[in-house]
């Protein structure tokens, strides 16, 4: 719908019969994690640098709310009101779009601001401008180990789709439940037994 590439989707994938708020933390990378802790919690998910750099790219539609990145644009510290690695324009756009964000929690900014409603590899493009919104983008254009990544990205559309692709289909059988391990939820949000 997005234009973004097609890849097989097995179905009938089992969900937990558990499902709590306390299992997330130190499983989803945070935008304010160090880049080689994000690089642990994929790696501990059987996923390679550019398997995470890849499905990163997913950045390239969705939006962030201001709360994420605040810290980088306001008061960033003594000598600058914001973080050097932004783009100046795009920072001053951010603090003006967020200057009501601790009174709006709902206000948030484009991941992509150039193309924020197309799958493409824009979002690599962007990174290499100093367009990157989070933290954790600015840290892939710059860190050694995934720097190339952003760039192959950035220059070929094709290989970013090829490599996103294969990586979402890995990522789907990663840690699949068999037998009574799971269900086959009716609905996403709720457990059968519960489900309506």
């Amino acid at each position: 719908m997005v234009g973004g590439p097609n890849y097989p989707v097995r179905l009938g994938r089992k969900d937990s019969f558990v499902s709590k708020a306390k299992h997330v933390n130190g499983n989803i990378a945070r935008p304010t994690m160090p880049l080689s802790q994000i690089i642990s919690i994929f790696n501990s998910k059987k996923l390679s640098v550019q398997e995470m750099v890849a499905l990163v790219g997913a950045h390239t539609i969705g939006f962030s709310h201001c709360k994420e990145f605040s810290h980088k644009i306001y008061n960033f510290n003594k000598t600058s009101t914001y973080d050097p690695a932004y783009n100046p324009k795009y920072a001053e756009g951010l603090r003006k779009l967020c200057a009501n964000y601790t009174k709006d929690p709902a206000m948030a900014a484009f991941n992509d601001v150039r193309t924020p409603n197309k799958f493409d590899n824009m979002y690599f493009q962007n990174l290499q401008k100093g367009l990157g919104l989070l933290e954790s983008d600015h840290a892939l254009a710059t860190d050694q180990r995934t720097k190339p990544y952003v760039d192959m990205y950035a220059a070929n559309q094709n290989k970013f789709f090829q490599d996103f692709a294969k990586a979402m289909e890995k990522f789907s059988i990663y840690n699949v439940k068999t037998g009574r391990k799971g269900e086959v939820r009716h609905r996403c949000d709720a457990f059968n037994s519960i489900a309506t």
